[in-house]
């Protein structure tokens, strides 16, 4: 691995990286959520057996077909990114992060692929109870695939269950359940699929909507409605309990990211949390990086202590404690800890030096030194600090992540709303004189699935410039490939990536503007 990689090589692979997640991520959620609104749905029809559920479920297994089928190719190239233009980051950790994708393709996928003919084409042709159960191995076969997608993401996190072996410069996995059971993989997992599952139930019922205020399929729309509001308005006070749990979890394993998203300059005790604020840049520098200050901000008293540390009165370090250190709260500054990950980084090239010259009981001695807990924890764990050339480049982006979550934050409690107020209407049987809280709901489909980007760009921007946190900086992953053919790559998945979703939301509005069939 090596540090020296041109710059616009570096930007073009993270910008052609990020295109292509971005348009997954279009096609992702309505996947997870849609599939089990579909089973629900199936389901009522095999406990009534009357055929408006049928015809209420074909509808929307329709549309899941057409969001499934563009999904899948946008995911296969995610992944041969890994190998294309970050070769150094699967060097490093393939042994790990392969795993669960293996997982996802053998076991997830083909679950997927094996029901899903059944799902489509097994009316009339299997018995009711085996096209359910289709149905239901479906939806559960796509959120398994979000599941070992999402361990792999959470990994480069928070990496736990490795060695790391210096013979091959490569981390080995030696316990694959701190692997899947990491926290930041259950707060992830949890956190991302109940945010398919709201934006999936915001589709159904704005679509609905949509039906109500045309006046057609009236019947249609009001079940369908019912079925989306209890769903979406179970996973969106769901989304908020586990927004809250991944929040405190990252507060522990990624805490600069913490105090970026908080705009959290200064640690101080009795912490507000800030409901909303503007930034502008700010007084205080960190070397060469700015933070900025709130033109004005609306705050929660204490929460934020409360939250992180269980009491009003504890301390929340600030993103100055992190990168200074604060020694009389334990917390180690970023000086420190690039002197820890040289110390490691030396270790690594002696070895590779005591092998050439077959000096084999001083390699002996350093292989035993990686495989030392003590060295682990409270060496190597820094590894990636080597690289760090000034303490201020572990700030990411402290706007983007400000403005990212508390965006998102905002959109959960507004959706809470949404889908409470559309029981309320369903059940008051008054929804259809609502016009204007129709067209509110129709109006909010896309809502949600710009909440769930804003997610994705606070992980990722949040941890900059770490792609595995505190062992590998993203300036020394990159595959080592000319800038040209990336930028070429890029434009070529843009027109693609583009077509794709015209294609697919062409072929929605067709099939939506044609309604049920009978």
């Amino acid at each position: 691995m090596i540090d020296n990689f041109d710059p616009g090589l570096i930007d073009w692979s993270r910008a052609q990286f990020a295109l292509t997640a971005v348009y997954h991520w279009l096609f992702v959620p309505l996947t997870l959520g849609l599939s089990f609104i579909v089973a629900f749905m199936e389901t009522m029809y095999f406990r009534t057996g009357k055929e408006e559920w049928k015809r209420i479920t074909r509808f929307w297994m329709t549309l899941f077909g057409i969001n499934f089928a563009i999904g899948v190719a946008t995911g296969i190239i995610l992944e041969f990114e890994f190998g294309t233009n970050w070769s150094n980051y699967s060097w490093f950790v393939g042994d790990i992060f392969g795993a669960p994708l293996a997982i996802e393709g053998i076991l997830a996928f083909f679950l997927e692929s094996t029901f899903v003919a059944v799902m489509f084409f097994g009316w009339n042709k299997v018995n009711k109870k085996f096209h359910l159960i289709s149905t239901w191995l479906v939806a559960i076969g796509a959120n398994l695939s979000a599941l070992w997608i999402l361990v792999a993401n959470a990994w480069m996190q928070n990496p736990v269950g490795m060695v790391f072996n210096p013979e091959t410069a490569r981390n080995e996995m030696v316990n694959f359940w701190d692997v899947l059971f990491n926290p930041v993989a259950v707060d992830k997992f949890l956190h991302t699929t109940s945010s398919g599952f709201v934006f999936a139930s915001m589709f159904v019922m704005g679509i609905s909507c949509w039906f109500l205020i045309k006046k057609r399929e009236e019947q249609f729309a009001r079940k369908s409605i019912l079925i989306a509001g209890v769903f979406g308005l179970a996973s969106s006070l769901f989304l908020a309990f586990t927004g809250d749990s991944s929040a405190r979890t990252i507060s522990k394993v990624q805490p600069v990211k913490f105090a970026a998203f908080e705009a959290l300059s200064e640690g101080k005790k009795n912490a507000p949390i800030v409901a909303f604020g503007v930034l502008k840049h700010g007084e205080k520098y960190i070397g060469s990086k700015n933070l900025p200050e709130f033109v004005f901000k609306i705050e929660i008293p204490d929460l934020l202590s409360v939250l992180t540390g269980g009491d009003k009165d504890a301390y929340v370090p600030g993103i100055i404690d992190r990168v200074n250190g604060n020694p009389e709260k334990g917390i180690m500054s970023v000086t420190e800890k690039s002197e820890k990950g040289r110390t490691a980084m030396n270790y690594l090239l002696e070895y590779k030096k005591q092998k050439e010259n077959k000096a084999t009981e001083r390699v002996n001695i350093l292989m035993n030194k990686f495989q030392e807990k003590d060295f682990r924890d409270n060496y190597f764990r820094y590894f990636g600090y080597s690289y760090i050339k000034v303490p201020e480049d572990v700030i990411p982006d402290i706007y983007g992540s400000f403005y990212s979550f508390h965006l998102m934050v905002i959109l959960g409690f507004f959706f809470i709303m949404l889908f409470a107020l559309s029981l309320v209407f369903l059940f008051n049987r008054t929804i259809e004189k609502q016009k204007w809280f129709l067209r509110i709901v129709w109006y909010s489909i896309p809502l949600p699935l710009v909440a769930s980007e804003l997610g994705w760009i606070l992980t990722e921007m949040g941890r900059q410039p770490w792609i595995i946190q505190d062992l590998m900086p993203v300036s020394v992953a990159v595959s080592n490939i000319g800038k040209g053919s990336v930028q070429a790559t890029f434009w070529i998945f843009t027109i693609l990536f583009t077509s794709l979703l015209i294609a697919e939301i062409s072929i929605m509005v067709k099939q939506i503007k044609s309604g049920p069939t009978h």
